[in-house]
């Protein structure tokens, strides 16, 4: 890296993603690995969000199937369809609206307050260390397309 590169403060993390002094490579990887684990939990909330949401348009999609056959003359069909399957729950006791809260409340919440602890007692609530780490190791320093963070006025 030419002396020019060095001194671009594009060629460097910010204070926000570089260890604090003291911190250990095992803690950073550990506290990598907890934010892995909220990553994964943050997609499979995604995924419980988007059951939510085609649980419902399924329901609405049913009663429109139940209107078509009342109105296609199968008016007992339609009922019986209607009664034991229009609105039921989809777990006891549950629509998915609330299969969604309880996860958020019971597990995403608390496991978002650990990784929050975690990385305040261990990185001085640094984000992204690891990966900010990851990133100085394997970039080309000094090639335009490879700087370590944005210009200022990005």
């Amino acid at each position: 890296m030419s002396d020019v590169a060095a001194h671009d403060p594009r060629e460097h993390p910010t204070p926000e993603h570089t260890r604090p002094d003291g911190t250990t490579d095992a803690e950073v990887a550990a506290v990598g690995k907890l934010s892995e684990a909220l990553e994964t939990v943050e997609r499979a909330r995604g995924h419980l969000y988007g059951f939510h949401q085609l649980i419902g348009h399924a329901d609405r999609q049913l009663g429109e199937a139940v209107d078509a056959l009342r109105d296609a003359g199968h008016r007992d069909l339609a009922a019986a369809v209607e009664a034991d399957l229009l609105g039921r729950n989809v777990l006891p006791g549950r629509w998915t609206f609330q299969v969604v809260e309880e996860f958020d409340d019971g597990y995403w919440e608390p496991f978002r307050t650990w990784d929050r602890t975690v990385r305040d007692a261990a990185l001085g609530g640094r984000r992204h260390v690891y990966e900010s780490e990851m990133k100085e190791a394997r970039r080309t320093h000094g090639r335009a397309g490879h700087e370590s963070r944005p210009t200022e006025e990005s």
